[in-house]
């Protein structure tokens, strides 16, 4: 019997930033290594499997029933979009972003216009009081009819409330700050996310009730106990963008019910978010004629085909070791590609500082933007500019080859659509059906790239 009572829980010790479990307490994380980050924790043993499971046998996939009208289409079309059409009855939606990214403000607005379409919302608010919520709805002009709002950081109670309420969406702003008062640990812990999260799993399923949920995240930029939401959540959606830029993107890193090729463009404005329904022409609409040191790259976010500017800017180092810096495009990429111009474009680039940047806050880690990170370089280097009707796109080879990109018509056709003349690309991929208002200008090597798409006499007479 007293062998029963011992096992019957055990305590450990787990890592507050990613989870990990230790039979003693270490004082750096041999995961994540985070510094004074484990705690200690009572784990229970799980109570053993009752007769009743039997009662729900096991069922042939062929014979299982499929439900297609439990999607919820919301009236912002680029969160449907994320959500593959809308969010689905019982499901759990978790959003993530930085401090100050409009996570708020965007559950605010899904709430203010389910509600307005006749539903009925509760807004459960751990880290704010109604009247905080209140001024920030006047700021966006939400009525708030039928937004229901609920200060309140015991989950009991908030289902109890949500139990008598019964809503057709729930918002939770946010777990970290939810807690169940009969477990040890401290709010935001990884065993009250893990409860609480699981808590509003076994309420919401089988009331088919969505649930928002507001995320933190670590200073790395993942969620806060990664590993223990996002596996117990349906969707997890993060939204990025700079601090000192208006747009947003909201993007979809795990969906149970669609895609996660998918991404929203929004704007920050007075009013709140606010959809970008043209994001290429937003993000070229302060571009000028021709810029040196800047190229236009149709690259690829998600399933959606966007363009964007890449400016990059090369001058003599001060100091004896040249920097690279890196904004929006992955750091090793930009090595890769100044090496390949240093060695097999000629490029005399051992004393120079490197600043390569995309502009709007967004970031491209698809190699097919290879090509005009270099053109940029090359274009700056030489102070020559690219042709300003050329938008360009490949991957850069350490040969200096230029390798075919994945679906380069629909590319090629946002670079039409946008008024582009030509589009600079890998000769291997030329061989595609494009709108007749554009040409393609296919190229098998970096140098002749630098050759074709600098304009002026100096790039011709290289």
């Amino acid at each position: 019997m007293g062998k029963s009572d011992k096992s019957a829980s055990r305590t450990v010790f787990v890592c507050q930033n990613c989870g990990r479990e230790s039979l003693k307490w270490l004082g750096r994380c041999p995961n994540c290594q985070e510094w004074n980050t484990f705690a200690e924790t009572v784990i229970s043993a799980a109570a053993p499997a009752s007769i009743s499971a039997l009662e729900n046998p096991p069922r042939e996939l062929s014979q299982v029933a499929i439900d297609s009208s439990d999607r919820l289409p919301l009236p912002l079309s680029e969160v449907n979009r994320v959500l593959g059409g809308g969010v689905v009855a019982g499901s759990l939606v978790l959003i993530g972003g930085e401090p100050g990214i409009g996570k708020s403000t965007l559950l605010l607005q899904v709430a203010a216009l389910v509600a307005g379409a006749g539903g009925k919302v509760a807004y459960v608010s751990g880290e704010e009081t109604l009247s905080q919520i209140r001024l920030r709805a006047e700021r966006l002009g939400v009525s708030g009819e039928r937004i229901y709002l609920l200060a309140e950081t015991d989950l009991g109670a908030v289902l109890g409330h949500l139990e008598q309420l019964a809503p057709s969406l729930v918002v939770i702003d946010s777990i970290q700050a939810v807690y169940l008062p009969e477990l040890d640990s401290a709010a935001g812990s990884i065993g009250q996310v893990r409860e609480c999260t699981l808590r509003l799993m076994h309420w919401a399923k089988p009331r088919a009730v969505p649930v928002f949920v507001a995320g933190h995240v670590t200073k790395d930029g993942a969620i806060a106990g990664p590993r223990v939401l996002e596996h117990i959540v349906d969707v997890v959606l993060y939204l990025e963008g700079e601090p000192f830029s208006a747009y947003r993107v909201l993007r979809g890193v795990k969906n149970r019910f669609g895609s996660t090729n998918e991404v929203g463009v929004f704007e920050m404005k007075v009013e709140g978010l606010v959809e970008v329904a043209n994001p290429s022409k937003a993000f070229l609409s302060q571009r000028w004629g021709e810029a040196i040191g800047s190229a236009v790259v149709p690259t690829l976010e998600g399933s959606r085909p966007l363009l964007v500017e890449i400016q990059a800017l090369t001058t003599p180092t001060s100091f004896g070791l040249p920097r690279r810096t890196a904004n929006g495009v992955d750091f090793g990429r930009l090595l890769l590609i100044t090496a390949v111009l240093t060695k097999r474009a000629g490029l005399k680039l051992g004393n120079q500082d490197i600043i390569a940047n995309v502009t709007g806050g967004l970031k491209i880690e698809e190699p097919a933007a290879d090509l005009g990170i270099a053109l940029a370089i090359a274009s700056s280097a030489k102070d020559l500019a690219v042709d300003p009707q050329l938008a360009v796109v490949g991957e850069v080879g350490l040969s200096g080859e230029l390798r075919d990109v994945s679906q380069l018509d629909r590319r090629v056709a946002e670079a039409a659509r946008l008024g582009f003349k030509g589009c600079l690309v890998p000769r291997a991929g030329a061989n595609i059906s494009v709108p007749k208002n554009i040409k393609i200008v296919p190229v098998s090597t970096l140098r002749e790239a630098i050759r074709v798409g600098l304009v002026g006499k100096k790039a011709k007479n290289d």
